[in-house]
């Protein structure tokens, strides 16, 4: 009601991110697009950072860099993202971690090119959950991913409500289903906290 209000065009469709990030993406007329999670905050300089950053034609898929505040910042957490974007392509997908891919997530408000996204066919429609790293994987094959060094403040309301080792632990654990195929057990392990 408050996008509308402020004179946003809503979009409705069925519950689920991938669901949603398709249809936000489909319904765009802008050749570039910015997944950004609600409860996110991106820099003020976002689009110019996004222009700037997929006229590089080698980037087929970028992202600012996560801080997790809220409650209070957690470092721990936000460290722990950014060191996974390089380690969960090592453990969970080697082939493309050799070729300098990284895996990057939800908390990072990714962008690309919407032609791109189209043509790779969006995120896996049923996903819930982690349907930004199957992306990744998706935009590996048309060239270089990339995370800008500039910020993007996320609620830490899921650590704040779970504990900062549950959470993790939920992180780490939803990833390692993510990496072995079990699709249907990711939703289930990953508690809604709204």
């Amino acid at each position: 009601v408050l996008a509308e209000q402020a004179g946003w065009r809503v979009l409705c469709c069925e519950r689920g991110r991938a669901r949603q990030i398709n249809a936000g993406v489909e319904a765009a007329q802008a050749p570039l697009a910015c997944v950004v999670h609600a409860d996110s905050l991106p820099p003020v300089d976002m689009v110019a950072v996004i222009r700037e950053t997929l006229a590089d034609k080698r980037i087929a898929l970028a992202s600012f860099t996560p801080l997790i505040t809220g409650t209070r910042t957690r470092w721990l957490t936000s460290a722990h993202n950014y060191i996974k974007t390089w380690y969960a392509p090592l453990v969970t997908r080697p082939h493309l971690f050799f070729r300098g891919v990284r895996l990057l997530f939800g908390d990072h408000a990714m962008f690309f090119r919407r032609e791109d996204f189209l043509k790779l066919g969006g995120c896996t429609p049923g996903d819930m959950v982690m349907e930004e790293a199957d992306l990744c994987v998706k935009f590996a094959r048309l060239g270089r991913i990339r995370m800008v060094p500039r910020i993007v403040r996320t609620s830490d309301r899921r650590i704040a409500a779970l504990g900062p080792l549950k959470a993790n632990w939920i992180y780490f654990k939803v990833g390692i289903l993510w990496a072995v195929g079990l699709r249907g057990r990711m939703a289930r392990d990953y508690p809604d906290v709204r």
